[in-house]
């Protein structure tokens, strides 16, 4: 299999779906020529036009209500945020209109909007720059909420997100662009709503994503050499979540750590240990764990804003912490 980055991952998935169906087009900040704020779009204005691949204002409300307007007479939008901050400055569009609108109105039309967002903290971008806004939209029922954590999850989830009838945040993580790992040549296409066993084990399962679910594999391959048996599993996205996988893997371990970047107080991981404590309580041996980010706004400065999110040591910790009871 072919090596590549997430970003180029990302790009590779808008080029062909771009090319298979003539009803996909991609508006933006600065998506066409310039290629969008961290280069992902680079290329496609030149090869697909004006028509296809355009800018926006900037305008986050009409992006995203520009890109619902689209979707609900036919066509198959991926409109582009810079900053998945700036979800909060079209939250009508996306909480109430995206997520809604195909209930609200008896099913007569689909919402098929894709809403690619660049998440999490790099490059010291700072308190308006660098959030995981990824539990802001959970409670948004009709809305996917996606974040891939490798380049073979972000092209296959981004082809499947394109192609689905329901409207996608696609939240990916900035400081991942240049990460490469094999990709699937072909059809490559990812289950949205399926978590990936990233590694199994044994001992004390770890739930996490994006940057977190790294430090979570490399806490597992330290604590393999003293024996310590550990389940990594991805989910991929929070929002349709595949709860089965998870309950399954802690019955079966009996512990519980979840990590992710984005703050602990309101994070996601309050939801899927919510989940597990009630429908796996029985099952535990120790108190499920989560590891997060500081309750502090992102510092703008690259060195600083990696006290504010959790490292792999913090990911050890916690691990050590469930296996002590």
């Amino acid at each position: 299999m072919p090596v590549i980055s997430y970003a180029r991952a990302i790009r590779e998935a808008l080029e062909e779906e771009l090319e298979r169906d003539d009803r996909v087009f991609v508006m933006g900040q600065d998506v066409g020529a310039y290629g969008g704020a961290f280069g992902i779009t680079k290329g496609l204005q030149q090869r697909f036009g004006k028509r296809r691949v355009f800018d926006t204002p900037i305008s986050e409300t009409f992006i995203v209500g520009g890109g619902v307007g689209a979707a609900i007479t036919g066509l198959r939008p991926v409109v582009e945020l810079q900053y998945a901050d700036f979800v909060a400055i079209a939250m009508d569009e996306i909480y109430n209109k995206a997520a809604k609108w195909r209930y609200m109105h008896g099913g007569l039309f689909t919402v098929p909007l894709v809403i690619r967002a660049p998440e999490g903290a790099a490059h010291g971008g700072g308190p308006e720059h660098s959030q995981s806004p990824e539990a802001m939209l959970m409670s948004a029922p009709g809305l996917h909420v996606i974040t891939p954590s490798t380049p073979a999850d972000a092209k296959g989830l981004l082809k499947s997100a394109i192609r689905s009838d329901n409207p996608v945040l696609f939240l990916e993580h900035k400081a991942l662009y240049g990460m490469k790992g094999e990709v699937p040549e072909g059809e490559h296409l990812v289950e949205i709503g399926r978590a990936d066993i990233k590694r199994p084990g044994t001992d004390v399962t770890v739930v996490a994503w994006t940057t977190l679910l790294h430090r979570a594999l490399e806490a597992a391959a330290q604590l393999e050499k003293e024996g310590i048996s550990v389940e990594v599993i991805d989910p991929r996205g929070i929002s349709p979540l595949d709860t089965d996988t998870i309950l399954t893997s802690v019955r079966r371990t009996g512990r519980l750590v979840i990590a992710h970047e984005a703050p602990k107080t309101g994070g996601a991981g309050g939801e899927v240990a919510a989940i597990v404590a009630e429908e796996a309580i029985d099952y535990l041996a120790a108190p499920i764990i989560r590891v997060a980010g500081a309750d502090i706004p992102m510092p703008q400065n690259s060195g600083l804003e990696q006290y504010a999110i959790p490292g792999t040591d913090e990911v050890i910790a916690a691990i050590r912490s469930a296996l002590r009871d």
